[in-house]
């Protein structure tokens, strides 16, 4: 019979502690799945921290440092003081997948039930993560565009499949700055990428972090070879509504046998300026969208309610209107086109040689004019982009992104000498890095 307290009974008890000290080894030593084998390094995970230690301004992360407009911020108050805080509807709270399927029904010239073909899911990260758990099976092929948002392909990887990547690829300019626009695919390039395991291609137009804006003809290209080998498309269009100058965003769903095999991806946060809120959907064919829903109902399930209820109110707004000069997308699209003319114009000046983004929040600089005197590194297989993000952010106190992040392993060196800016930004931020860039560029002249 123990005589004396438990705690003091285990501690002095050498079979139990052996027991237990056996069991923690044990523990250690769990070994993860394989899906996810090769996946842990994460570069928003590396930069993110290291700009935060080092105080930087950071033009590395794809937000705005600026508050949504005051109708969804106002929108989204009234929601949750008007009592929703509970659980909505799974697949998407009604009022929200109603105006979406209203509102890119009649962009796409689509009429969109929006019960069985409209699902919102925690941001567009989730409604791709579902797309690929859905629609991709061990052995898959799935084309992928360079360069691309870097999630694709571990999603791809976790899902079994197995990723083939087409590069965009720049066409040699002169007398004028290169834009987004002369980066191209090889038409024979893609289409030799099809075959009988072309499961799907990922497209993003506009292009993060290119910015290029795909054009009808190229959509026509990656339509018709779809529709050929009877491949689905997942196309990621979160900066639908930031295209600047005279470009224009087509919607490859709405091209000729594209709707029943194409899935849409969009995002509030970026639409809204409010990535925070973390609402997004996937739109697409009801055969398709219902193995969506099986994903998520069985991983997520349901998302927050009052930014539904914000971004609906938000899109309600917008649909009345939709082309006029009040609307926010279109104010929206003249601020932004300001700051990236604006940021494009100071990396010229001090000896960068950036690249015009057609649209989006991301600007891509060549590096490869610059001399800087990095420090030796220790790991061999780190891209020179890596090398120089790290020691501009370490020693200038400025944040940006490797571009070589968005190629695949053997892409990464023929495009190492890129980084990325983020221009979405107040104009007190671009000042901050404006003064950065420029007293960088005096040192440089001194030496």
């Amino acid at each position: 019979m123990l005589r004396a307290p438990a705690h003091l009974v285990i501690r002095n008890n050498t079979l139990i502690n052996n027991i237990l000290n056996s069991q923690k080894v044990k523990m250690s030593h769990h070994k993860s799945s394989r899906r996810i084998e090769g996946l842990d390094k994460n570069v928003w995970v590396e930069f993110t921290q290291l700009a935060a230690d080092y105080s930087a301004v950071n033009l590395g992360q794809g937000f705005p440092d600026f508050s949504p407009p005051n109708f969804v911020k106002e929108a989204y108050i009234k929601a949750i003081n008007g009592g929703l805080n509970q659980y909505t509807r799974a697949f998407g709270h009604p009022p929200l997948v109603k105006i979406l399927a209203k509102f890119f029904g009649k962009l796409m010239s689509q009429d969109i039930d929006p019960f069985n073909e409209v699902l919102v899911t925690i941001g567009a990260y989730e409604a791709l993560f579902c797309f690929f758990q859905a629609m991709v099976d061990d052995g898959d092929e799935v084309i992928i565009i360079e360069p691309y948002f870097d999630c694709y392909e571990p999603m791809v990887r976790m899902a079994g499949g197995q990723p083939v990547f087409v590069s965009l690829r720049p066409k040699p300019v002169f007398g004028r700055l290169m834009t987004s626009a002369d980066w191209v695919l090889d038409p024979v390039e893609l289409a030799n990428k099809f075959n009988k395991r072309t499961k799907a291609i990922v497209i993003n137009t506009p292009n993060n972090p290119l910015g290029k804006v795909l054009k009808c003809e190229e959509l026509q290209v990656i339509a018709e070879l779809c529709v050929k080998h009877n491949a689905l498309c997942i196309s990621d269009e979160v900066y639908e509504w930031l295209v600047y100058d005279a470009n224009e965003h087509k919607r490859i769903a709405s091209m000729p046998g594209m709707w029943e095999r194409t899935v849409t991806v969009g995002s509030g946060g970026k639409t809204f300026s409010a990535t925070g809120w973390k609402i997004g959907w996937a739109i697409g064919h009801k055969d398709i969208i219902k193995h969506l829903q099986t994903v998520h109902q069985n991983s997520i399930y349901h998302c927050t309610t009052g930014p539904q209820q914000a971004v609906a109110e938000g899109f309600e707004k917008e649909f009345e209107l939709l082309g006029a000069p009040e609307s926010y997308f279109i104010s929206l699209r003249k601020e932004l086109q300001l700051k990236r003319d604006r940021l494009a114009a100071c990396l010229a000046s001090v000896g960068l040689k950036p690249i015009i983004p057609e649209g989006g929040y991301f600007l891509m600089a060549d590096i490869s004019e610059v001399n800087v005197d990095l420090p030796e590194c220790t790991k061999t297989e780190q891209p020179y982009d890596h090398r120089f993000v790290k020691w501009l952010t370490i020693n200038k106190g400025l944040a940006t992104i490797p571009v070589s992040a968005f190629y695949s392993t053997d892409s990464k060196k023929g495009f190492q000498n890129f980084i990325r800016f983020c221009f979405v930004k107040e104009d007190a931020t671009l000042s901050k890095a404006e003064d950065i860039l420029q007293e960088w560029s005096r040192t440089r002249k001194i030496q």
